[in-house]
C-alpha cells in the first residue's frame, strides 16, 4: 500500500492527472476488495461459530415450577427453581439440599480437591459448575448466572477460542515453506529488473542522469516485487479450512450433530474404528416391558393388556409386592402434564417399567404413603443395580429392601424364590439353571433382562445399610428395545468405508450378539464379556482385539481399555460414543469422542467432541462423511492454489529475466491473488461430499497431505500453462497476427492476462475431483461453486472491457476472447489426459495394522 501511495505522487508528476493516478489507485482498490471479501468472509463464519457456541452452552433441566415437574433451558433457570439432580449432572445453579439420597458432589472444578464432598442436611449446599458423582437430589436454587460462585470466577476470564486444528497446523507449515519460496522469487526478480534496468543506463552512458520516469520504473519494479510474495503466501488456505470446517458444522447441525471442537470434523474423517454403545445408539431408547417370568410362569405382554394380565395367575401377596417394588425402586417420576395426563419423567428402561405398573393397574402414590423410603442406591455403571430401603408399617424395626438390575448380578444375590403358589422357598441349583435358561431365553430374543427382588429385615442395627445377600427373587422382566431405523444401512456403509464398528454394551451377551447380528456388526468376528476381557494379557489382547465385534456386560474402564489398545498398539483413528459419566475417560480417550444429546449426562457432553443430538448411529455416519469430505476438499483447494502459485511465480520471474517487463501488472495479480485465495477457497472447500467418500477406506493417520495424485495434477498443469503463456509472451504477437503500434504489448499483455484467468476457471472446475475424469458431475448441484464460477467470468469480463485504466488492460476483439477462453479450456482436456496416467496411489492407506483377523484393505491399482 505504500509502495502505491508513492506510485500515485509520481505517475501525477510524470503523466498528468488523473492518468497518472490510475495504476496506484488501481492498486489500492484491488487491496481493498481482496482485504474485505476476505474480512467479511471470517466475520461470517465467526457469526456461525458463536452461534454453534451458544447451542453447546445450551443445557435442558428437569424442574419442579408451578406446581409440576418440567425440562427447562439452563438459560431460563430462575431463583426458587427446585431442580432434580441425578448421577453425571452438573449442579446448573446454586442452591440448596431439599432432599436427597447418598449425594456425592465433585467440586474439584471450584476448589481444586480431589475428594469428592458428600452434601447432606448438615451440609445442603450445593454450588454451580460442580458435578453429582453418585446419588440423586432436588435443589432449590438460590443464585443464578454470573451471581453464582462459578459465575463470578467464569467472570475474571475471557475463555478463548478454539486452538488450531491438525489440518491448519499441517496448512501453515505448507504456507511457509510457499511463502518463503515466493519471497526469493521475489527477490530475484526485483533484482534481475534492477540490474537490466541499471545495464541499459550504463550501455547508454546514462547512469548520472536520472529523472520521475526512472524513479517509477523502479518504483514498478518493487510493486511487481511485493505483487509477487503476495501471491506466492497462500493466504487462503487457513481461510479454506475455516470455510470447510464452517460449511460442515453448519450442515451437520442441521444433521443433529454438534461439533463442539472443530479438529473432530476433520479427525472423524480419518476414523477407522468405530465403539459404540447400544442403548439408544443402534437401538430407538424406547423401551417396552415385553415378556415377564414370574413364580415360574413367562409371559408375554401386550399394550392392551390390563391388571388381568397377572392376577389371575399369582396370589394378591406377590401381586402387591411386584407392584410395590416397581414404584418405590424406581429413579423416574409419575407426573401430571398440562394436558392432565400421567408423564413418566426418567431413564427408558426406568420408564418402561413404570408403564408396566401402570398397566397393570398400581398407583405410585398409594405406595410412597404407605411406606417410607429410608435409603436409596441409585442405579450406576459400575454396581448395575439399584437398591432402596423402605420401612414397613409393622414396627419401628421391620425393614424391605428391593433390589433390580442385571439379571447374572442380582439372581447370585439370591438364595431364594417365589414358587408356583405364591410362597417363598430356597432356591436350589435346578431351579438356578432354569432360571439362567429364562434369561438366556430372554437374550435371545434381543430383549434386556432385569431381576427384581426383596428382602425383608428385621433389627435396629441393619437400618441405613442396604444387604447385598439373601434376597428373594419375584421376578425377571424382559425389555424391547428395537433396533433404529437405518441402522443396518449405516453400519453396512462404515464397512465399505474400511471402518470397523464394535459394539461395547453392559448388557447380556446374548441379548448383546442379537442386536449386533441384527444390526450387520457381529459377523465373523467374536463377541466377549467384560470380565473376561480384564483378565486378558498384553499378548492375548493384542491377537484378540482386531477380532473383537462385541464386549458385553462391559464396564467403561473396559471400554478405555480396549480405546487405549486399538490406538496405541494398533494405530487405530478411533471414535467412541458414550452417555454416562463413567464413559468421559473413554471419550476424552479417544480420537474423537461422541456424546448423546438425549440420554448423555452433562460429564459425558463435557469430555466429548461432538454431540449426537438425536442419539442415532446413522448421524454418526453422516459426521464421518462430513469429516472425509473436509479433508478432500481443502486437498482439492490446495492442488488448485498450487497450481496458480506455481504458474504465477514462473511466468513473472522467466519474463523479468527474459525481457525485463512482468507481463502480469500489480492489480492483475492482485485480482489472480483475489480468484485464487477467497474465490477459490469459496467454490472448492464448501462442496458437498458425495456417496463415493464412503466407497474408500480412511485415511491413514501419517498419510502425506499432498499426495502423488496431487503432484501429477499439480506438476502437469503448470507445465502446460507455462509454456502456453510463456510462448504468447515472446511470439504472441506473430502467432495472434497483432499490428505493431504503441498498444500492441499492452493488447498482447491482456490475452495472456485474459488465457491465464480462464486458465483457472477451467482449473477450478478440474479441481472439483483429483482422479474422476468426469469432473462436470454433480456440478449443477453444488450452488456456490456454480456462484463463484459465475461472478470470475463477469469480474474478468468486467476488468478487460470497462476498467482497462486501472488494470492496465485494453478491450479485445471477439477472437482474441475466443483464443482465451479456448487456451483455458485446453488446460481442461490436458488434466483429464493427466488422470489417465496411473499413480501409485498412496493417500487412502487403512489406518490399521494388519494383524490376524484384519482383511487387508486395497492400495494403488487394486483400490482404482
Amino acid at each position: 500500500m505504500a509502495c502505491s501511495f508513492v506510485s500515485v505522487g509520481v505517475g501525477i508528476l510524470t503523466e498528468g492527472w488523473p492518468k497518472g493516478m490510475y495504476d496506484g489507485v488501481g492498486i489500492i482498490l484491488s487491496i481493498l476488495l481482496v482485504v474485505f471479501v476476505t474480512s467479511i468472509s471470517d466475520y461470517k463464519q465467526s457469526l456461525q461459530f458463536k452461534d454453534l457456541d451458544k447451542e453447546k452452552k445450551n443445557v435442558s433441566i428437569q424442574v419442579t415450577r408451578d406446581g409440576r415437574r418440567q425440562k427447562v433451558s439452563i438459560h431460563d433457570l430462575v431463583v426458587g427453581d427446585m431442580v432434580h439432580l441425578s448421577i453425571g449432572d452438573v449442579v446448573p445453579a446454586d442452591g440448596l439440599l431439599i432432599s436427597g439420597f447418598g449425594l456425592l458432589i465433585d467440586e474439584s472444578s471450584l476448589s481444586g480437591e480431589s475428594d469428592a464432598v458428600n452434601v447432606d442436611n448438615q451440609k445442603p449446599f450445593l454450588l454451580a459448575g460442580t458435578t453429582v458423582q453418585d446419588g440423586s437430589a432436588k435443589m432449590l436454587v438460590t443464585s443464578v448466572g454470573v451471581r453464582t460462585e462459578w459465575g463470578r470466577l467464569m467472570d475474571t476470564l475471557n475463555e478463548g477460542g478454539d486452538d488450531e486444528t491438525p489440518l491448519q497446523v499441517k496448512l501453515n507449515g505448507v504456507a511457509t515453506i510457499i511463502g518463503k519460496i515466493g519471497l526469493g522469487f521475489a527477490l530475484l526478480t526485483f533484482i534481475v529488473l534492477t540490474s537490466r534496468f541499471l545495464w541499459g543506463k550504463i550501455a547508454h552512458h546514462e547512469i548520472t542522469k536520472w529523472s520521475l520516469n526512472d524513479a517509477s520504473k523502479l518504483l514498478n519494479f518493487f510493486a511487481t516485487a511485493v505483487i509477487i510474495i503476495v501471491v506466492a503466501v497462500p493466504e487462503g488456505l487457513p481461510l479454506a479450512v475455516t470455510l470447510s470446517l464452517a460449511f460442515a458444522m453448519k450442515k451437520l447441525m442441521n444433521d443433529k450433530a454438534l461439533v463442539r471442537h472443530l479438529s473432530a470434523c476433520e479427525t472423524m474423517g480419518s476414523a477407522s474404528c468405530i465403539c459404540t454403545d447400544k442403548t439408544g445408539t443402534l437401538t430407538t431408547n424406547h423401551m417396552v416391558v415385553d415378556k415377564i417370568w414370574i413364580c415360574g410362569q413367562t409371559k408375554a405382554v401386550k399394550s392392551d393388556h390390563s391388571e388381568n394380565l397377572l392376577k389371575p395367575l399369582i396370589s394378591e401377596q406377590t401381586f402387591d409386592l411386584l407392584l410395590q417394588s416397581i414404584f418405590q425402586n424406581t429413579g423416574s417420576e409419575i407426573v401430571k402434564g398440562l394436558d392432565g395426563k400421567n408423564k413418566i419423567m426418567g431413564t427408558p428402561t426406568e420408564s418402561a417399567l413404570l408403564e408396566f405398573g401402570l398397566l397393570l393397574g398400581g398407583d405410585s402414590k398409594f405406595y410412597n404413603d404407605k411406606y417410607k423410603i429410608v435409603k436409596v442406591e441409585p442405579f450406576n455403571s459400575t454396581r448395575k443395580k439399584m437398591s432402596v430401603l423402605v420401612a414397613l408399617p409393622g414396627g419401628p424395626n421391620k425393614y424391605r429392601a428391593f433390589c433390580k438390575g442385571a439379571s447374572e448380578l442380582v439372581v447370585k444375590m439370591c438364595d431364594k424364590v417365589v414358587d408356583a403358589d405364591g410362597k417363598v422357598v430356597l432356591l436350589n441349583e435346578q431351579q438356578r439353571s432354569s432360571i439362567t435358561e429364562v434369561i438366556n431365553g430372554f437374550a435371545s430374543d434381543a430383549l434386556r433382562t432385569l431381576c427384581i427382588a426383596f428382602n425383608d429385615i428385621e433389627g435396629s442395627s441393619e437400618r441405613g445399610r442396604i444387604p447385598e445377600d439373601k434376597y428373594t427373587l419375584i421376578s425377571i422382566v424382559g425389555i424391547k428395545d428395537p433396533v433404529r431405523p437405518g441402522v443396518k444401512e449405516a453400519v453396512k456403509t462404515c464397512l465399505e468405508a474400511g471402518i470397523v464398528v464394535r459394539m461395547v454394551t453392559g448388557d447380556n451377551i446374548n441379548t448383546a450378539k442379537a442386536i449386533a447380528r441384527e444390526c450387520g456388526i457381529l459377523t465373523d468376528g467374536i463377541a466377549i464379556e467384560g470380565p473376561d476381557f480384564r483378565n486378558k494379557s498384553q499378548q492375548e489382547l493384542e491377537k484378540i482385539i482386531p477380532k473383537i465385534q462385541v464386549m458385553a456386560r462391559s464396564l467403561p474402564l473396559d471400554k478405555h481399555k480396549l480405546v487405549t489398545h486399538l490406538r496405541e498398539d494398533f494405530n487405530e483413528v478411533v471414535a467412541v460414543t458414550g452417555d454416562g459419566t463413567n464413559d468421559a475417560p473413554a471419550l476424552h480417550e479417544a480420537d474423537i469422542g461422541l456424546a448423546m444429546g438425549i440420554a448423555g449426562t452433562e460429564v459425558a457432553k463435557e469430555n466429548a467432541d461432538v454431540i449426537v443430538m438425536d442419539d442415532n448411529f446413522s448421524t454418526i455416519v453422516k459426521v464421518t462423511r462430513w469429516g472425509r469430505s473436509v479433508y478432500i476438499n481443502i486437498q482439492k483447494f490446495v492442488q488448485f492454489q498450487l497450481t496458480v502459485n506455481v504458474v504465477a511465480l514462473m511466468l513473472n520471474f522467466v519474463s523479468a529475466c527474459v525481457s525485463g517487463s512482468a507481463p502480469l501488472s500489480a492489480v492483475q495479480m492482485l485480482w489472480v491473488n483475489m480468484i485464487m485465495d477467497t474465490l477459490g477457497a469459496l467454490a472448492l472447500a464448501t462442496e458437498p461430499p458425495h456417496d463415493g467418500l464412503m466407497k474408500r477406506p480412511p485415511i491413514g493417520k501419517n498419510a502425506k497431505f499432498i499426495t502423488r495424485i496431487m503432484w501429477r495434477n499439480i506438476i502437469g498443469q503448470s507445465i502446460y500453462q507455462i509454456m502456453v503463456l510463456l510462448v504468447l509472451k515472446f511470439r504472441g504477437k506473430q502467432i495472434l497476427k497483432l499490428d505493431e503500434h504503441d498498444d500492441t504489448t499492452l493488447l498482447l499483455n491482456t490475452v495472456i492476462f485474459n488465457s491465464f484467468v480462464f486458465c483457472q476457471v477451467f482449473n477450478e472446475i478440474n479441481s472439483r475431483d483429483m482422479e474422476k475424469i468426469n469432473v462436470f458431475e454433480g456440478m449443477i448441484s453444488s450452488w456456490v461453486f456454480l456462484i463463484v464460477m459465475g461472478i470470475t467470468i463477469c469480474s474478468q469480463a468486467l476488468i478487460v472491457e470497462y476498467l482497462g485504466a486501472f488494470a492496465q488492460t485494453v478491450p479485445l476483439s471477439r477472437e482474441l476472447w475466443f483464443v482465451s477462453v479456448m487456451i483455458g479450456a485446453v488446460s481442461l482436456v490436458v488434466a483429464v489426459l493427466l488422470k489417465c496416467i496411473p499413480v501409485p496411489s498412496s493417500t487412502y492407506v487403512a489406518a490399521a495394522t494388519h494383524h490376524d483377523g484384519y482383511e487387508q484393505l486395497p492400495t494403488g491399482p487394486d483400490l482404482a
